[in-house]
């Protein structure tokens, strides 16, 4: 009787970079019954059904994407956002795990569970939205009845697998305000419903000083743990003209407030993001916000977005942390962004290309590149998702018949 193999599939040869164990080098990685089993130098091929070879590729952990709009839906008058199959649009990058923000609140949860999470090889997570119909309706984000911290809260609470935290967006950014607008009325309740599931809060937010300015976001609505996404959207005052960083942002910052990139179709300007870079004030977690509306451009992809970020010059071993374990770290899910012995196997291959290469943000500005990072295999639980290189697959001339 032959033995059982000791690894249903074997990286190798590839640079592994995985931030969450401190490993940034030449690594073989094994998978087997959809979990990794083992990480280190040169493991024996032998007993491996299936090797593929990753030489001169950087092997990640599946990549997070903590800012995206996955929630598909038929399509409705006062919607306002239009979200992207997960499937057809983020496997292709890398990102194994994306977290919608807010594209479903309490009221409808349930239906984006059935329609979208469920169906999904994408792990799906989510922020819920603070109003009942989340963005499917842009008029509910703006009404005091629809948002509502204690069903928000239970329905969190219903689904803890599933929703990572609350989300505020979208509130009353430029009309006058009267009893049923007041100025935090969106924040505060959203905050009050994360107190109450023990979840934290994403908030996109306006600025409109002096009744709602971003520093009291940031330093007095906002507890530890909370999440600023957008952070270098034009509207925010993130440096000074010596492009030094203000200092409220680095006390938020160390008062545990998270700054997400949320890069978006209007909400991420090279103007404000490079100097914060310069002077050490890097997001978090870099994230798309991918949605119908700017998948075709600015974003383009979760892959695109990080070279934004190599050829700002942040580098490469940091991206990759800011897109695996830190989102992982930020949303509660130590388990995923990681390829520790156990975890299961959401792996990405990619390629850095040098050259010459151009990227745009939402102000229509360019920055010229060096590098671009190129997803070439996923792996989700192990199965291998996207290979469009064919990198599992023999060549042509030595394929087996087909059956």
């Amino acid at each position: 009787m032959s033995l059982a193999p000791h690894r249903d599939l074997l990286l190798k040869g590839g640079w592994v970079i995985d931030p969450a164990n401190g490993i940034d080098g030449p690594y073989d990685v094994a998978i087997r019954a959809g979990k990794i089993a083992d990480v280190a130098v040169d493991i024996a091929s032998a007993g491996a059904v299936q090797v593929i070879n990753a030489a001169g590729l950087y092997v990640t952990p599946g990549l997070i994407d903590a800012h995206t709009h996955v929630y598909t839906f038929p399509p409705q008058p006062d919607s306002y956002i239009e979200g992207v199959n997960a499937d057809a649009h983020l496997l292709a990058s890398g990102v194994t795990t994306a977290v919608d923000a807010g594209t479903a609140g309490w009221q409808n949860f349930a239906a984006f569970k059935a329609t979208c999470i469920d169906r999904s090889t994408v792990r799906i997570l989510a922020f819920l939205n603070i109003a009942a119909h989340g963005m499917l309706d842009r008029t509910s984000e703006q009404r005091l009845d629809d948002l509502n911290p204690d069903l928000a809260a239970a329905v969190a609470t219903a689904y803890p697998d599933l929703i990572v935290g609350i989300k505020s967006a979208h509130y009353w950014v430029d009309r006058p305000w009267d009893d049923q607008h007041p100025p935090w009325a969106s924040v505060d309740r959203a905050v009050k419903a994360g107190m109450r599931c023990g979840k934290p809060v994403m908030v996109d937010f306006w600025p409109r000083p002096p009744q709602r300015t971003y520093p009291d976001l940031l330093l007095c609505k906002l507890r530890p743990g909370d999440i600023h996404t957008h952070v270098f959207a034009r509207q925010f005052p993130i440096v000074d003209e010596q492009g030094r960083v203000y200092l409220y942002l680095r006390r938020a910052r160390e008062r545990g407030i998270w700054f997400d990139l949320g890069h978006g179709a209007a909400s991420f300007w090279f103007r404000n993001a490079v100097p914060a870079l310069r002077d050490g004030f890097p997001p978090d977690t870099i994230s798309t916000d991918l949605h119908m509306g700017n998948i075709n451009g600015p974003v383009l992809s979760m892959a695109h977005t990080i070279s934004k970020y190599l050829n700002m010059g942040m580098p490469l071993s940091q991206a990759i942390a800011r897109s695996t374990v830190n989102p992982a770290r930020m949303i509660g899910r130590h388990d995923l962004g990681t390829l520790s012995v156990g975890a299961e196997a959401d792996v990405a291959l990619f390629r850095l290309t040098e050259g010459e290469f151009g990227f745009v943000d939402c102000g229509r500005a360019r920055l010229i590149g060096r590098q671009r990072l190129e997803c070439v295999l996923t792996l989700r639980a192990g199965q291998i998702v996207y290979d469009p290189e064919g990198l599992s697959m023999p060549e042509w001339e030595h394929a087996p018949a087909s059956s």
